[in-house]
């Protein structure tokens, strides 16, 4: 396997172990706790990888998935949205701005590939960036 495909690979794991994260942390009073262990061996995983620390952009990443899902599910605001069906009529309220919610988890992701990508271009030398020598 290439680097740089491996790179990707990487990141896409600290994204995905950082959503885990999130998902944990906004759950915590119902399953919270039962989805922790998922992406505290999934950092045991990537942390013990040759290479995967410079990966690390990938949980500035993940902070833009709930926001992205947020957006989704809330395409009908902001407000209060009604349907009808033959049984009455159902409304939701208070509906967040689906725009600002998503332009901040695109902005999120973004950032997140922006950082891996710079982070990327620097040379290594011995296993540690050149930067930090």
């Amino acid at each position: 396997m290439t680097s740089g495909r491996r790179d990707w690979l990487y990141f896409t794991g600290w994204l995905l172990t950082g959503a885990a994260y999130l998902l944990a942390l906004l759950t915590v009073l119902s399953i919270g706790i039962f989805i922790l262990p998922i992406p505290l061996i999934g950092t045991v995983v990537l942390a013990t990888r040759r290479g995967a620390l410079r990966c690390l952009p990938g949980l500035v990443s993940s902070a833009g998935l709930p926001l992205l899902l947020l957006a989704y599910l809330d395409r009908n605001g902001p407000g209060t949205y009604c349907t009808s069906s033959a049984g009455g009529q159902s409304c939701t309220e208070g509906l967040l701005d689906p725009w600002i919610l998503l332009a901040a988890g695109l902005f999120a992701l973004a950032a997140g590939v922006a950082l891996f990508l710079r982070v990327r271009r620097r040379p290594v030398v011995g296993g540690v960036p050149s930067h930090s020598l």
